[in-house]
């Protein structure tokens, strides 16, 4: 299992593709793959059969995956993309910050 950077409901700038520059939110990460599901950006059309009798199909717009090294973290005090730095607290719980400016995020 690889350790990730980004989490399920951080807020994310792409940094490169045709979607650069675009923020928004992480519905799903697969550690694994090192990959992240980002709403409403990398957008696919899948042909959907229908499953049951009445049931329509068709072609559906749905989220592909990115590569989790093509987003940054969002950091509202600075505006942009940055990197993460983790801090370790006295009680030993981690926190993660803005690698530019020290915010919590």
């Amino acid at each position: 299992m690889k350790k990730m950077h980004i989490r399920k409901d951080d807020m994310v700038v792409v940094n490169s593709g045709d979607e650069k520059g675009r923020k928004a939110k992480v519905l799903a990460v697969s550690p694994k793959e090192g990959k992240v599901i980002v709403e409403g950006l990398n957008m696919v059309s899948k042909h959907v059969k229908p499953k049951k009798q009445g049931e329509a199909g068709g072609i559906v717009q749905a989220e592909s995956a990115f590569y989790a090294s093509k987003v940054n973290l969002y950091c509202p005090k600075c505006s942009k993309g940055v990197r993460v730095k983790i801090k370790t607290q006295k009680n030993g719980e981690k926190i993660r910050t803005c690698a530019s400016c020290g915010e919590t995020l």
